[in-house]
């Protein structure tokens, strides 16, 4: 909602405000500056539409998801990198359910951006896998699953990799 200049100068206020407070004696809202300052960073780092569109997405509402994401007009000036990289994998889950060549280009513009954990970027290339692997692309499909096997560190998608290796197994 707020530009990423809003966010540094609200910060930079803040904090200016929570210096002010503990001269002036006043701790308590003084540390309740820090504390807000603390907010507008968390939100220049986490941008707030997308964190609203993850929870609409894991209520299983993709059109409550794909409303919050239209709201970003410009993400390549709206977004960090590591955000748009999120923007166009929410796109990439949304697309999913319609068209694969859509969603197959999302997922490989996230993957090409980033995504900041690493759980993530092997979902994004599980994901992806699995639409070339409807597409009958074999030698990609592989490289993708084991690309992220190596990155799924705590076999948290350990079940669905086995699954996608025994399907690319019927191909």
């Amino acid at each position: 909602m707020f530009p990423k200049s809003i966010k540094i100068v609200l910060t930079i206020v803040s904090l200016g405000y929570a210096i002010y407070q503990f001269i002036e004696e006043n701790i308590g809202n003084g540390i309740a500056m820090i504390f807000l300052a603390g907010f507008f960073i968390f939100l220049y780092f986490k941008n707030e539409l997308i964190l609203l569109s993850f929870l609409r997405l894991r209520k299983q509402d993709f059109n409550g998801t794909q409303r919050w994401l239209n709201r970003i007009k410009n993400p390549k000036s709206a977004l960090t990198p590591k955000q748009q990289g999120y923007f166009y994998f929410l796109h990439g889950v949304i697309e999913a359910q319609k068209n694969l060549t859509k969603a197959e280009r999302h997922f490989k513009k996230a993957i090409t951006l980033g995504l900041n954990m690493k759980h993530d970027l092997a979902m994004a290339k599980l994901s992806l896998a699995g639409i070339v692997m409807q597409k009958r692309r074999k030698r990609e499909a592989t490289t993708l699953i084991n690309e992220a096997k190596k990155l799924d560190k705590q076999n948290m998608l350990a079940d669905q990799i086995k699954l996608m290796q025994q399907q690319l197994k019927k191909i």
